[in-house]
């Protein structure tokens, strides 16, 4: 990718709370920089790394707890021997409920993983080309104030270099929570939001976060199949992988049981429920940790594309300066990120967050060693610390031999 610039619209700590994006939050402002692809260091030996047992994972969930979120669930998937899984907080502030380990969240932006690996199965069956143009599949959807479909590809929507703005719906508060959390959007509409706007910069030449983007990779999908989006990914991803508790709610703003109740912290410091909301796909799937980790210990082992494909999901370019914050010297491939370990190599993961709740995941290289960690609350302001607690936690578990 030839680059002058990188761009995030990307989360930020001032956006309008309830949009499915990522957790991470970032300024949505363009900074100068030079674009070059990223490559994760060599793997370190596991027997070289410490041990890391369960009560390490209790420990790692306990210091987020800690920082005022109401609820959380973490699990470490190995190859051999049973899952690790710890909580801690409760289900519900002002009770004694507690975490189920195995309850449902909304994974709001890891469900892009899912839309990439599906897109990516087309690409290897030769039904879809990477260097498709989105005019291709969607002639005419996307003109208008400098938009120009014949100029983005599939790469560039998979990999969020095609430019194109986001114009989410969302809520500045909790009084346009109660007035806005069951309207509901079409891909079509995320798409026409955004050609209200001039894109934020060229194809190809910067990088910026965009739901945009993937609300086409749905449509072209559909096109690609002849079959509605999430039916595709169902029928390709999750029935294969036995996936049983990852889902569309739809048009039911409510989870399934058990799962917590998912809380904001506005910047006054007010906490509020925000658990029914009705979401825009793609960002609207629910999962639980051992869904998630089945995911990623598939992707990543090669269970789910071809060894050129999966090289090519991991072909990254780095993200914008001002989300290196959030994730410290990250590569974005397609739907996929790339981030060291701070004991050598580096992990896979798409981390999301959606009306408070907030899912980090990661893998290591072969996918034999794989952590999901669940919170149900967005701590505002403090998002960055709450990011950082939780990838520490990702890190350790990623880094240790099993304890």
């Amino acid at each position: 990718m030839e680059s002058t610039s990188t761009t995030s619209s990307g989360p930020s700590t001032s956006r309008r709370r309830g949009k499915w994006w990522l957790a991470a939050a970032a300024l949505a402002l363009a900074i100068g920089g030079t674009a070059a692809a990223v490559h994760l260091p060599d793997d370190t030996s596991e027997t070289d790394a410490p041990a890391y047992g369960l009560d390490d994972l209790q420990r790692d969930a306990e210091a987020i707890e800690a920082l005022g979120v109401v609820g959380v669930q973490a699990r470490v998937t190995t190859g051999s021997g049973p899952d690790l899984v710890a909580t801690s907080g409760t289900a519900e502030a002002g009770t004694d409920r507690p975490v189920d380990g195995d309850g449902y969240f909304r994974i709001a932006s890891t469900g892009k993983a899912l839309v990439a690996a599906t897109v990516l199965q087309l690409v290897d069956e030769g039904d879809l080309s990477l260097d498709d143009t989105v005019d291709r599949w969607l002639p005419g959807l996307v003109t208008g104030n400098g938009n120009d479909g014949r100029l983005i590809t599939v790469r560039h929507l998979l990999q969020h270099t095609g430019g194109l703005h986001d114009d989410l719906p969302g809520y500045a508060d909790h009084q346009e929570y109660l007035e806005h959390r069951y309207d509901t959007y079409t891909p079509q509409q995320i798409v026409e939001r955004a050609m209200g706007h001039r894109p934020d910069f060229e194809p190809g030449t910067a990088w910026g976060y965009s739901n945009t983007g993937y609300a086409l990779l749905d449509l072209i999908i559909e096109e690609a199949t002849g079959r509605p989006w999430h039916e595709a990914v169902a029928a390709r991803i999750l029935d294969p992988l036995g996936m049983e508790h990852t889902y569309l709610p739809g048009d039911d703003p409510a989870i399934r049981s058990p799962h917590a109740q998912s809380y904001e912290v506005y910047p006054s410091g007010e906490r509020a429920d925000v658990t029914e909301v009705i979401v825009p796909d793609p960002g609207g799937y629910v999962s639980t940790t051992a869904d998630v980790n089945r995911f990623f210990q598939a992707l990543l082992g090669g269970e789910l594309l071809s060894a050129p494909m999966l090289a090519e999901m991991q072909d990254t370019v780095p993200v914008g300066e001002e989300m290196q914050a959030f994730w410290p010297d990250a590569g974005y491939g397609l739907g996929l990120v790339g981030r060291p370990l701070s004991c050598g190599g580096g992990y896979w993961s798409h981390e999301g967050g959606e009306s408070g709740f907030i899912t980090l995941n990661g893998a290591t290289e072969d996918g034999g060693r794989v952590v999901t960690v669940s919170m149900s609350t967005a701590l505002g302001d403090d998002l960055l610390r709450q990011e950082q607690t939780a990838s520490a936690l990702v890190d350790r578990a990623l880094c240790g031999s099993p304890g």
